[in-house]
């Protein structure tokens, strides 16, 4: 495989002429460019990008650590990064965090030695204070769907207890008061955020229930039987139930048809993202939209222009969820 001195030699020209023609240094003549170039052709050689990234500081390249790619809500979070991405002239670098403390540092010490200029990062297990710190190190640095206080101006979070609290809401006013809750098992923000919104939404209508209507899994499909399933075998009467996502609630949707109860006369449930699949689960799925793709598009373009220093607003991004209705919810 060709390196650079071969290509020096076959141009007739130096070393340090070749890496200005490869960094595009307005330096490089328009005959070393052409002689250069031929040569590159010629013997077949690709100018190593993390090299390039040496000489410039500056790799052209957003990375985004996210939970799980497989996840079609961070598919849609990280397509919205990469509109982006494109528009600037610039590609992604993805990492996945699992919200896992190791993993997420992992990823992001990837992006970080890859000279990502700007970095979208959904983290969930690191510190604030590992954070904090990391974001003094990358100018470029964005969380999101998270909020540290120090960090106000670098964080586009959604508030996940208002969205729980609207969920469940909706329910009360169609006259339900046997609310069970699907929760995630994972130990998050998120979790925590969106069992507190349930739990001020019943509060406020004055209906006392037990933790027996709460019960958490995985916040996928499968879990969304399971959780569902352990519900139904509790025999405690439930009329409607809030989900952690629209996966979950799809989960809890079949397990309920599999225990021939109709949806949602028998029993109405409400999601939580307004996922692709919320529309094409029967019946369709009332839902709490998270607008991901929009928050994530604020956070590529907050991100760029904190890596050009650039100013910014410092005030909190905080974005609101809203109501979807569809048919999965009854008026008792």
């Amino acid at each position: 495989m060709a390196n650079i001195k071969d290509v020096a030699k076959e141009a007739g020209v130096s070393v340090a002429t070749v890496s200005r023609v490869v960094n595009k240094s307005p330096k490089a003549s328009q005959a070393s460019i052409a002689s250069v170039t031929a040569a590159m052709k010629k013997l077949g050689y690709r100018p190593n990008a993390a090299a390039r990234a040496l000489v410039s500081q500056n790799s052209n390249t957003i990375g985004v650590v996210v939970s799980d790619v497989s996840d079609p809500f961070f598919g849609t979070l990280i397509k919205a990064v990469d509109q982006v991405a494109r528009e600037s002239g610039k590609h992604i670098l993805i990492g996945n965090g699992y919200h896992n403390e190791q993993d997420e540092r992992q990823a992001l010490e990837l992006l970080i030695n890859n000279r990502c200029e700007a970095i979208i990062l959904h983290s969930k297990a690191l510190s604030d204070e590992e954070l904090i710190a990391y974001a003094q190190e990358v100018k470029g640095l964005v969380l999101i769907n998270r909020h540290i206080p120090a960090l106000d101006s670098r964080c586009i979070s959604l508030d996940n207890k208002h969205g729980a609290y609207i969920a469940t809401k909706h329910l009360i006013a169609q006259g339900h008061r046997h609310i069970a809750c699907i929760a995630s098992s994972h130990n998050i923000e998120d979790t925590h955020e969106r069992i507190n919104g349930y739990l001020l939404a019943l509060q406020e209508s004055d209906i006392a229930l037990s933790k027996n209507y709460i019960e958490s899994s995985e916040p996928n499909s499968d879990g969304g039987v399971l959780a569902m399933t352990n519900l139904l075998s509790k025999s405690i009467p439930i009329t409607a139930v809030v989900a952690y996502n629209d996966h979950m609630a799809a989960g809890a949707i079949e397990a309920m048809k599999t225990n021939d109860i109709d949806i949602p006369s028998g029993i109405s449930i409400v999601g939580f993202d307004d996922d692709l699949i919320s529309r094409f689960v029967h019946p369709a799925l009332t839902t709490v939209r998270y607008p991901i793709s929009i928050m994530a598009e604020h956070a590529a373009r907050l991100a760029l222009s904190l890596s050009a220093n650039n100013e910014v607003d410092c005030q909190p991004n905080l974005y609101t969820p809203t109501l979807v209705q569809r048919r999965s919810v009854s008026v008792l």
